[in-house]
């Protein structure tokens, strides 16, 4: 009896999974092909993924081996890192592999010239001249790509600086302390700047990390290379040495920035007349003479040829 009640609950129990995987809404053919093929895509764009990671990692490698030798011969290593940094790049190796494109730039450039040259059946003078010019491009070519880069970088920290202290105005006198504040307004200015939110969240781990808030806000400085930053961070370490109000401190200090802001865009629509000088010498005042002077020209001419004959 105990046997038949067995075998009848799990045939019962057998029936009930059966008649429920029967009575669930199946999945579409096309729905589960197309979720396949989803994953399959995925599997391989992460294989791809990992394959150009390792591929990069590779020529890095590559190129800070060959920097590192060039390196070892400068003596202004410290100079070219921190002009780095301010830039943008923080790796490790990113010296060595600065004067790694340094020197193959300049040969990738000077093979180009010299195949031009070679297709083109250049002169001898011509085709010096190409290599010449392949070679002081491409030496000059890393620099002032690290330079623009880096201008673009302190021109974003510069207009984003009044923002960020009127948020750090807020969050001092909503009750959080200097380190707090700084945390909340890195997350905060991300959507305004992305570089000042780096810059501040640097800042944070310092501090975490356990480097002086004297020392993490002068590294900030350097790092930016801005004197109305250099001037906030003196301003911070006096208010924190003498124990005065940073809120009153910032918000003055936030009144200044938006001061000289508008004091350099008047300054940029002061130069406007000066620069347009030289478009209008060039290009707008030869035509002018053309339409003016043309028509009297051409009837002088056909007076003169008039009397000629």
């Amino acid at each position: 009896m105990l046997t038949l009640i067995g075998l009848f609950t799990a045939g019962c129990v057998v029936l009930l999974t059966v008649s429920l995987v029967l009575l669930a809404p199946r999945r579409p053919a096309a729905v589960g092909k197309r979720l396949d093929e989803l994953r399959a895509l995925g599997g391989r764009d992460e294989i791809e993924r990992r394959r150009r990671e390792a591929n990069a990692e590779r020529l890095k490698n590559v190129l800070a081996v060959l920097g590192g030798r060039v390196d070892q011969t400068r003596t202004d290593t410290s100079a070219v890192r921190h002009f780095l940094v301010q830039a943008g790049y923080t790796d490790a190796s990113a010296v060595q592999i600065y004067w790694a494109a340094r020197i193959i730039t300049p040969a990738l450039l000077l093979i180009a010239a010299l195949t031009v040259s070679k297709t083109l059946h250049a002169p001898p003078s011509k085709a010096l001249l190409g290599i010449l010019w392949a070679l002081g491009v491409g030496w000059i070519a890393p620099t002032f790509i690290v330079r623009s880069r880096l201008k673009k970088r302190q021109k974003e920290v510069q207009l984003a600086m009044p923002d960020m202290l009127d948020l750090l105005v807020v969050c001092v006198e909503a009750g959080l302390g200097l380190n707090q504040a700084l945390t909340r307004v890195a997350d905060e200015i991300h959507h305004v700047s992305p570089v000042m939110s780096e810059q501040l969240t640097m800042v944070n781990l310092e501090m975490r990390a356990g480097t002086p808030r004297e020392e993490a806000l002068k590294h900030l400085a350097e790092r930016t290379g801005l004197p109305d930053m250099k001037s906030l961070v003196a301003m911070l370490v006096q208010t924190d040495r003498f124990g005065t109000s940073v809120a009153d401190a910032l918000r003055i200090q936030a009144d200044t920035l938006r001061t000289k802001r508008r004091q350099r865009a008047e300054e940029a629509a002061a130069k406007t007349t000066i620069k347009l000088v030289f478009p209008l010498v060039l290009c707008i005042f030869p035509a002018m003479f053309v339409v003016v002077l043309a028509p009297s020209v051409i009837a002088i001419i056909r007076e003169l040829d008039k009397v000629n004959m």
